[in-house]
């Protein structure tokens, strides 16, 4: 009986040991992942993008890396064209390319964050010094964050790291530069209201002549079209339309024309 009890108790020792060695050489790829075994030292061409791997936990293991998007964030002093030294917080988007994941981690490392930052330092020291401190912080700033993705893509993406941007952020310039560059852009807005002013003046003073000159053409038609047989017979109307008045009225006249004796028009 006591036999029989330390043969089941054997066995299920070996059972647990076996179903704890299994789950410990299991390893679970998710989506956005890679997997690459490494076995004694050595890593295997193949990737493994999704899925469960089954291994040897005595001689190998699987070095999991993230085929997604990422973003690692910097925060640097760049150099500009004048010699000043601009601020900034730096973010570079970047995946790994899946097939040449081993490349990345046989060439560089899986410190490869490291490497992209010293080829960054590099890169935007030789691009920003092309440019002034205040391009920095204008429409060119785009320009300088293309160049900057575009050297460092000539070293990185050989070595199966893509770039996909560089994002240059929170922008500090010197504080005199910031002063002049404020100063100038207020500048630029008063001249461009006062343009405004003068040009609306400009206007008013077009539509005032304008309007003189109607004014000046209509009575210079209304004297031309004003003949001596027109007033007579304005006049006539006139003296017709008094006619039917019930009021009394004493015209004068020079019995020739239908004109007061004073010059008075009717």
């Amino acid at each position: 009986m006591l036999s029989t009890y330390k043969s089941n108790t054997m066995k299920k020792i070996l059972i647990l040991g076996t179903v704890s060695l299994f789950l410990t050489s299991c390893a679970v790829i998710r989506p956005g992942e890679a997997g690459i075994k490494q076995k004694l030292g050595e890593l295997d061409d193949k990737v493994i993008t999704q899925g469960t791997v089954t291994f040897n936990p005595f001689t190998t293991k699987v070095i999991k890396e993230s085929t997604q998007t990422n973003n690692h964030k910097l925060a640097l002093r760049l150099p500009s064209k004048e010699g000043l030294s601009v601020d900034s917080e730096i973010s570079i988007l970047y995946r790994l390319q899946v097939d040449k994941i081993p490349t990345v981690l046989r060439n560089i490392g899986p410190d490869y964050k490291d490497v992209m930052s010293a080829v960054f330092r590099s890169a935007s020291s030789d691009v920003c010094a092309q440019f002034y401190a205040k391009d920095m912080h204008s429409g060119k700033r785009a320009d300088i964050e293309k160049a900057i993705k575009t050297k460092m893509e000539e070293t990185l993406t050989p070595q199966g790291i893509i770039i996909e941007a560089v994002l240059m952020k929170s922008i500090q310039l010197p504080a005199g530069l910031s002063l002049s560059i404020e100063q100038k852009l207020q500048a630029e807005q008063d001249a461009m209201r006062m343009e405004f002013i003068l040009q609306t003046q400009r206007l008013e003073a077009e539509r005032k002549i304008i309007e003189a000159t109607g004014a000046r053409d209509a009575q210079k038609i209304l004297a031309e079209g004003l003949t001596p047989e027109i007033i007579k017979i304005r006049s006539i109307e006139a003296f017709l339309e008094l006619a039917r008045s019930n009021n009394s009225k004493v015209i004068i006249t020079d019995g020739k024309t239908p004109y007061l004796i004073n010059g008075t028009d009717l």
